[in-house]
């Protein structure tokens, strides 16, 4: 653990809420904590001060997919995780050479990264740091994404391609169709949530901790990672620039082969002050 004090600066932002048409009903300023990490050649890490707290986790009967209930309280403990989705330029200070991305671009987020490698990113960010910096775990993941939020999506009912890249060509209730951009995004294009997260929905999934299960049967309630040793298939959250809006929902979860990376996968980092 490191023993240099953490620096918190204090942030403000707005986050948006719309209604089932998609239009913005609310803007919402809110404060945060966040410590930035100096990865050395002029790039930064920033990372939010996540308050903990309960929430029920999955989808209720009626919504949503098989592996996405039972519905259940869950408690997640204070955690820090990153505002952005890790970009080529972080991965590029800490990991020295950029994998293969098929969308280039240093404030482009990192794809093509298995679950394996995201791991390596975040050992080798831990021993420079003197941090314990992990994968987020899947419940805390969903926690951060939903922002105390209840509906589909942390700014409501359905989402639109102003607030997420997704494949704007589907709908999810009344809004109007949308942009299909057909790549990533650059980090902060899109309003944060209520915590002040970019990126939660759409744009790249993002590995989390967990081995894969089926469903929620025998899931941890206190934010550990679901853990299988040498699980061949783990989770990833949010959905991505190609997938339907209706994917992207807070509590879509998508088995994963650890060992492989695509265009459509990238992480973020977290971690415990203790």
């Amino acid at each position: 653990m490191s023993d240099r004090p953490l620096k918190l600066e204090m942030i403000k932002f707005e986050s948006v809420t719309v209604d089932e048409r998609g239009l913005i009903v609310e803007r919402r300023a809110h404060p945060a904590q966040q410590v930035v990490e100096d990865l050395g050649q002029g790039v930064s890490l920033e990372l939010i001060a996540i308050p903990g707290g309960p929430f029920r986790m999955g989808s209720p009967q009626g919504q949503g997919y098989d592996d996405e209930r039972p519905l259940h309280a869950v408690r997640v403990s204070p955690f820090f995780m990153s505002r952005y989705l890790i970009t080529q330029a972080q991965w590029q200070a800490v990991m020295g050479a950029l994998p293969f991305c098929r969308f280039s671009g240093l404030q482009r987020p990192v794809e093509n990264v298995s679950w394996q490698q995201a791991r390596t990113f975040c050992e080798r960010l831990a021993k420079r740091s003197g941090r314990a910096y992990r994968l987020p775990t899947e419940s805390e993941w969903e926690y951060a994404c939903r922002a105390e939020s209840i509906t589909p999506f942390h700014c409501g009912p359905t989402i639109t391609t102003e607030l997420a890249n997704y494949n704007g060509e589907f709908t999810v209730l009344a809004e109007p169709k949308g942009v299909y951009r057909h790549c990533t995004t650059e980090v902060g294009s899109f309003p944060p949530n209520a915590f002040g997260l970019c990126d939660m929905h759409g744009n790249l999934w993002e590995w989390c901790a967990d081995a894969w299960h089926d469903d929620y049967v025998g899931a941890p309630t206190d934010g550990r990672p679901w853990e299988a040793n040498d699980a061949p298939h783990r989770v990833a959250r949010g959905g991505s620039w190609h997938d339907t809006p209706q994917v992207c929902r807070s509590a879509v979860r998508l088995k994963c082969e650890a060992n492989a990376g695509d265009e459509l996968t990238g992480f973020r980092v977290a971690f415990i002050n203790t």
